[in-house]
């Protein structure tokens, strides 16, 4: 008894000491980012066409060999199984569809399940978000008997907008121990691999397999498909945006380190502390980086630049330092210089902007909402405004 009493004891003080981090602006350290323009061989990129020849494939295949790993194609077949259908859902406002999505390769497959309510009012095809879902089910309970600020179905419902989600259980446990029990069945050499694919890059392949569905659902307007995560899933969903550009739009709300932070800043959360606590995230080569930030290649601004020129939206909470808002808008500021190559101008201001006060007219959006590592209906409520504004000029 006293030893377990003990060992809690130690568990308490390390999270009340907070494993050391640094929360303090002045001790920051002095650091110089990759330039998200400058080629490997050392030329600048000035034109879009060149960025998306050269550069681009450059920094997505620097994170892939450094961070998220491999984002395997192939597999044998992919099907599609509606295994619940009600056409008349939140009180005949929306309709249900509850779908199976089946991928195959090598005889093993994986089943994502997926949970899609499409507003009724809509005579033509819906928009839609689509939540990579890190938290319980309960969240997005189909019957609505729950319901959950996480994700308010209701909300992108009344404001004509289709909401899905599915479960990263369904493609990754996020267990050290079992998260290979999932999409990496089908591409076991990805789990020895120093490079290979772990739980956040198999939570995006699994939203671009969603995006297949989406393809076949004439209920969904393809061409506006936008990728939502929280926390872990905001890294996943920054991460399925580089890799696969059919998603139009992106939310990444307080996604922190190897999300939407800057890791040079070591503010907050850092690369050692993210691989110690959860190795099953990222690849192995990840962990040459622990206390190392600087011999990185890239850092997250050359994420979010992959997004150009779609629009792309993150948040932070005032309360959230462990995920670093600063270094959150800061990545924004610096992918400025991509969506330029597009002619595309941003409203982001030169210092973070007041807290609860959003930046929506701009193709790169924000906010820092009063509150805690959480996802909220005032977070919701901006993605809707910001997708009004892209899609409908409203």
């Amino acid at each position: 008894m006293f030893r377990r009493l003990k060992i809690c004891l130690s568990l308490l003080f390390i999270l009340i000491k907070g494993y050391g981090q640094n929360y303090d602006e002045t001790k920051v350290p002095i650091y110089t980012l990759p330039e998200v323009l400058k080629t490997l061989d050392g030329k600048t990129v000035s034109k879009a066409a060149e960025w998306e020849k050269k550069r681009r494939p450059e920094i997505l295949t620097l994170f892939e060999e450094n961070i998220y790993g491999q984002m395997p194609k192939s597999y044998d077949r992919i099907t599609y199984k509606t295994v619940n259908d009600n056409p008349n859902a939140m009180d005949g406002k929306a309709r249900l569809k509850e779908v199976t999505i089946t991928v195959e390769k090598a005889k093993k497959s994986v089943a994502i399940h997926l949970i899609l309510f499409t507003p009724n009012a809509n005579k033509k095809s819906s928009p839609v978000f689509l939540l990579i879902n890190n938290r319980g089910n309960e969240n997005t309970d189909p019957s609505r008997k729950m319901k959950s600020e996480f994700w308010p179905a209701e909300m992108a419902i009344d404001s004509g907008y289709a909401i899905a989600a599915f479960h990263v259980s369904d493609a990754a446990p996020d267990n050290k121990d079992t998260y290979q029990n999932g999409v990496l069945q089908l591409y076991p050499n990805q789990v020895t691999a120093d490079n290979g694919m772990k739980a956040i890059g198999a939570w995006a392949w699994a939203a671009s397999r969603v995006m297949d569905y989406f393809k076949t659902d004439a209920a969904i307007d393809f061409s506006k498909v936008s990728v939502v995560g929280h926390s872990r899933g905001g890294k996943a969903a920054l991460w399925a945006g580089a890799q696969d550009q059919r998603f139009a739009m992106v939310f990444s709300n307080c996604s922190g380190n190897t999300g939407a932070a800057l890791a040079r800043r070591q503010f907050g959360e850092t690369i050692k502390r993210i691989n110690t606590t959860f190795p099953h995230w990222f690849n192995t080569n990840y962990k040459r980086f622990n206390d190392n930030e600087n011999a990185l290649p890239v850092d997250q601004h050359m994420l979010i630049s992959m997004m150009a020129p779609r629009p792309v939206y993150t948040t932070s909470a005032t309360e959230d330092l462990w995920a670093d808002p600063k270094g959150s808008y800061l990545s924004l500021i610096e992918s400025q210089k991509v969506y330029a190559l597009y002619g595309k101008k941003s409203g982001l201001t030169l210092t973070p902007p007041p807290t609860n006060t959003p930046i929506i007219h701009s193709v790169m959006g924000y906010h820092n909402r009063e509150g805690i590592h959480n996802m909220t209906t005032y977070d919701w409520g901006n993605f809707i405004r910001f997708a009004n504004f892209h899609y409908y000029g409203r």
